[in-house]
């Protein structure tokens, strides 16, 4: 009998078998269509996933929302903006602030109309939106170049006119933005903070943007361009003393980061978002402008998922996922930026400086969801000066969260770290020490856990005969070691270490020079 040809042969590997092994189980299907016990499995194994993938990936978002509402918990309202005078001490819970710059951080709603910043100068400080997502830099890095400038942040809903110049227009997907600065003592008198401080209250200026005023031409507005009115008066905002506030601005690692989710998503447009990524949380529930309201049985995976995604975000936070590389050294070593890998926007790494000018690598094209996940579960805001490779500006980062030998630091314990001659930072530098679990300023009798260049807020490290810098991290201060040499530990909480370049030079970016690892005392 002649064969039938009019038939294709179906290949096994577009069937379903029967019964499938899998990691979540034995999966059934009746000539490919799945049981109604698997269909229940399926579900629910999906909803889990979504929900790790949404806790990992949103990171970012509620971390930004999670500080506004500890700024308004403080009664820190949008537009006052708090300052640390003597800066950031150990007592609030702040992602990896520093014990080194003075502070000034804000946050401002769009949604009324553009509003004008007068920033002050000689600053490094950033515009992001509620998402934190870079809008724009000012100060040091910024279109001001440190001299302080005039910025219009204009919100997504706003198209009314604009100036024609006069200022630096910057638009915000969100209406909610957050205004961060980070100002030096190192140029005044026994590093003091107060002229620093005193120059920021009468340089800053926030108010709203008066359509036609300054910037807009009578020319403009007689020929149909434009309104003509007046310009609003520059205001002064509210300050608020931040030093020796205590406050909490970390967001929950459990049910309450979907809760926080949920009120960021509430706040802003739908358009605020990442088509994709808010597709994540709306298969958990979470959507604007509808009720989030798990059920018993969401309720249970959502509360697994948050575990999971807590738990992988803490690894790749701490840099303990050794395929990702972030390692900054070759070799055995304990530092490392999960920068370097992806950028500021998680997708490229920075750009090479040659003698030829800028030389950026390949556009992979890719969010690097690693790097982003490990960098706002450890920190805050972002901006390229975090992660360029340009000497003489901003500032660079290195973690450290193991000794020597591979192990985690025990705060019992006392360690060494030799920091070898010509540490590589024009300004200063600064060795911080944060609590493990809150990824904050380290708690101890001591307030200020640093140690660095600068003699204020602690004692300035001293260097060794050959010109290192030798410091120590223990409960106890050792004998025979300088004040500003030793960070002091907490017996019961293991700690971790950011080592700070300010003003980078070349050595810290081709590694010529390279940090000490630390090592465990006898």
């Amino acid at each position: 009998m002649p064969s039938d040809t009019s038939k294709t042969p179906v290949p096994d590997a577009i069937t379903t078998p029967s019964s499938v092994k899998t990691g979540i189980g034995t999966l059934e299907f009746v000539d490919g269509y799945p049981t109604g016990e698997t269909a229940a499995t399926l579900r629910d194994h999906l909803d889990h996933l979504h929900g790790v993938e949404t806790f990992m990936n949103t990171i970012q978002g509620v971390s930004a929302f999670a500080i506004r509402k500890g700024f308004q918990d403080a009664g820190i309202a949008d537009g006052d903006v708090v300052i640390f005078s003597e800066l950031m001490d150990s007592r609030s819970l702040f992602l990896t602030a520093n014990a080194d710059t003075v502070y000034f951080w804000s946050f401002h709603d769009l949604s009324q109309g553009p509003l004008v910043f007068e920033t002050p100068s000689d600053v490094l400080g950033v515009f992001d939106d509620i998402w934190f997502r870079w809008i724009s830099d000012f100060g040091l890095p910024g279109a001001d170049r440190g001299l302080g400038g005039t910025y219009l942040l204009v919100g997504p809903d706003y198209d009314g006119p604009l100036p024609e110049g006069g200022c630096y227009i910057r638009h915000s997907r969100t209406n909610h933005i957050t205004l961060l600065g980070r100002a030096f003592i190192n140029e005044n008198p026994g590093d003091d903070p107060a002229p620093t401080v005193a120059r920021i209250k009468e340089q800053l200026k926030i108010y709203p943007y008066a359509p036609g005023g300054y910037g807009s031409s009578v020319g403009a507005y007689l020929t149909g361009k434009g309104p003509l009115g007046k310009s609003t008066t520059p205001q002064s905002p509210r300050f608020v003393e931040g030093t020796g506030l205590a406050m909490n601005t970390i967001s929950p690692n459990d049910f309450g980061h979907y809760e926080m989710l949920d009120a960021l998503v509430q706040l802003e447009s739908a358009e605020a978002l990442d088509t994709e990524l808010a597709g994540q949380f709306a298969a958990i529930g979470i959507v604007k402008d509808e009720k989030f309201a798990p059920d018993s049985r969401l309720r249970k995976i959502l509360d697994d998922a948050a575990a999971v995604g807590n738990a992988a975000s803490r690894t790749l936070g701490m840099g303990a996922s050794p395929t990702e590389g972030f390692r900054y050294y070759d070799g055995d070593t304990a530092w490392w930026n999960m920068l370097f890998v992806g950028g500021f926007e998680f997708t490229n790494p920075p750009p090479k400086i040659t003698v030829d000018g800028v030389e950026p690598y390949p556009n992979k094209n890719a969010r690097r969801l690693h790097s982003r996940t490990s960098m706002f579960y450890t920190a805050t805001a972002i901006t390229p000066a975090m992660c360029m490779r340009l000497t003489g500006v901003g500032s660079q980062y290195l973690v450290a969260n193991l000794d020597a030998d591979g192990q985690p630091f025990d705060g019992a314990k006392t360690y060494r770290v030799r920091l070898p001659k010509d540490i590589p930072a024009a300004r200063f530098w600064s060795l911080n020490l944060y609590d493990n679990q809150t990824r904050s300023l380290l708690q101890t009798e001591q307030r200020y856990p640093r140690a660095g260049s600068q003699e204020f807020p602690s004692p300035a490290a001293e260097a060794e005969t050959d010109g290192s810098t030798l410091v120590y991290c223990s409960p106890a201060q050792p004998d025979g070691i300088a004040a500003g040499n030793w960070i002091q530990t907490d017996p019961d909480k293991g700690w971790f270490a950011i080592l700070r370049c300010y003003s980078p030079l070349q050595p810290f970016f081709d590694k010529t020079w390279r940090a000490g690892e630390f090592e465990a005392m006898s």
